[in-house]
């Protein structure tokens, strides 16, 4: 079977705080949606979200060929640095990692384009944090990617447990009071 002949689609939060990082990768071939959605992307950037081609170096890309997309405008010197330095730099190190441990096919690169939605806090305060923040969450979203995770059981368990992020985490009582009527359809 082809690698990735259907788009996949991950997801990783790492690290804590301001210098936390939040990924969203799609992964899929050339010739397919993904391609159509990275192309279009790159095209029409909006204000403070302008998606670029995720480097190593200048004039190194990343293979396979990522866009980054930026979550947040990038307003403050430092949040720049974070966002356009710190962050991609991660991101690219990260798609890399993915290439050299094997989940993302090497000999297959060219053929595949990776698209990330990169979360950077405007709060950002440290650099090198940031930095191995967004490598291991670029890692692991590619990974869960790659293996299809979570599976089906594991959200519903994180769903009866109740939902949680960074930001919010309802009381048990909310989560309670609020729990529709479920019936099965038919």
């Amino acid at each position: 079977m082809t690698f990735a002949s259907t788009a996949l689609i991950g997801e990783a939060f790492v690290g804590e705080g301001v210098n936390a990082a939040h990924t969203n990768i799609v992964l899929g071939r050339r010739g397919g949606p993904v391609e159509t959605a990275w192309a279009t992307a790159l095209a029409t950037p909006s204000a403070g979200h302008v998606p670029f081609v995720t480097v190593l170096r200048p004039s190194v890309p990343v293979q396979p060929p990522t866009l980054f997309v930026p979550k947040t405008a990038a307003e403050t010197d430092l949040h720049r640095r974070a966002t356009w330095g710190a962050a991609q730099a991660g991101l690219a190190r990260g798609v890399a990692d993915a290439v050299e441990a094997g989940d993302l096919p090497g000999a297959e690169a060219g053929a595949l384009l990776l698209i990330a939605a990169i979360w950077v806090d405007p709060g950002v305060a440290d650099l090198d944090e940031a930095f191995a923040n967004q490598r291991l969450a670029a890692f692991r979203a590619i990974r869960a990617a790659v293996l299809g995770t979570p599976t089906i059981d594991v959200v519903l368990d994180a769903a009866r447990t109740g939902p949680a992020n960074p930001f919010y985490a309802p009381d048990p009582d909310v989560l309670a009071r609020t729990a529709p009527e479920l019936e099965a359809l038919g």
